[in-house]
């Protein structure tokens, strides 16, 4: 099969198509996106090699379980031993056996053929097309938000970046019934967030001075983006990372300290809340599709991700 092959260079060639073994499905897919974290592994992000790519949606064409060929389907991109204490608590995003689909030690979906175990599986309602299904993983990820904190109605959130997580936040969060304030550095993608009735601002704007808000969720895919959070917070105000980035990022600890604030983490969610809400039609997909490549076209994808400022770009078997 043709497959994206990082091996500390990025190319496309013929690979091996990949065999299911016992409880796993065989899917040939269908549009795979590209996101930050894919850009972050170039740098050297978790040391991974293989195959990138943990966005998609394809059709599952072999698998012992005969219920699932032919079915259109989505994966969970952790796959944990299921015997650990980790697991056994529900927590298996967790395990630290895990493998991560395109991230860690696990051949992810830039290619023509991927295998996930079954359990990892979700199947897409023929509501929701292919290009709003492949944002499932990214748009469970922005709801995993929900699962961790209380969000009270008119709360008042800031959301800090306008590429393709910040936008889904902020959206999912509106729909959470928040006031949500989404800052970011590019006047069209701020201009897209008002036409949906976000308010949204530029970081430089006049606005953010003197501004504190009790929740600040951060998701700019750069290591100044916390600093920027600190700035924002309130006293005993929560920020919520989302980024996640080859390096390191510096804040002050000091005020961490003295103003009481809470660091949390935020990473994958769940994918039956992020079908539900597409299905629902609660949160816009249609318009954060930049451009599709085919998967032949692979390099020449990842170089117009770099080189400008798109928002989702998707590849095509």
């Amino acid at each position: 099969m043709k497959a994206l092959v990082f091996d500390g260079q990025l190319n496309v060639r013929e690979v091996e198509r990949p065999r299911p073994g016992p409880e796993e499905a065989l899917i040939q897919v269908s549009l795979a996106g590209l996101c930050g974290t894919d850009l972050e592994i170039l740098k050297g992000y978790s040391g991974f090699r293989g195959i990138p790519g943990h966005e998609f949606v394809g059709r599952v064409v072999e698998c012992e379980e005969a219920k699932w060929v032919g079915k259109r389907v989505v994966g969970e991109i952790n796959v944990s031993c299921g015997d650990c204490d980790l697991c056994l608590w529900g927590l298996g995003r967790h395990c630290p056996k895990r493998t991560v689909m395109g991230i860690v030690k696990r051949d992810g979906a830039f290619a023509e053929y991927v295998v996930l175990p079954t359990i990892n599986l979700h199947e897409v309602p023929e509501s929701i097309p292919d290009e709003a299904a492949v944002f499932i993983e990214p748009l469970a990820a922005a709801a995993e938000i929900l699962d961790q904190v209380t969000i009270h109605p008119r709360m008042r959130i800031a959301v800090l970046g306008d590429g393709r997580l910040g936008l889904l936040v902020a959206q999912v969060l509106e729909h959470a019934r928040a006031q949500v304030t989404l800052f970011g550095k590019h006047p069209w993608k701020l201009d897209l967030a008002q036409s949906w009735g976000i308010n949204a601002y530029g970081m430089a704007d006049e606005y953010i001075r003197n501004r504190r808000f009790p929740m600040v969720i951060e998701a700019t895919g750069s290591p100044s983006g916390l600093e920027a959070a600190f700035r924002l917070v309130a006293p005993r105000g929560t920020i919520v990372m989302k980024s996640t980035f080859h390096g390191l990022a510096q804040f002050d600890t000091a005020q961490l300290v003295v103003d009481e604030i809470n660091l949390l983490g935020s990473r994958c969610g769940t994918f039956p809340r992020a079908i539900d809400l597409l299905a629902r039609g609660a949160v816009k997909v249609d318009q954060l599709v930049s451009k599709t490549f085919p998967l032949a076209d692979a390099l020449a994808a990842f170089e117009y991700l770099k080189r400008g400022s798109p928002l989702k770009v998707l590849l095509q078997p």
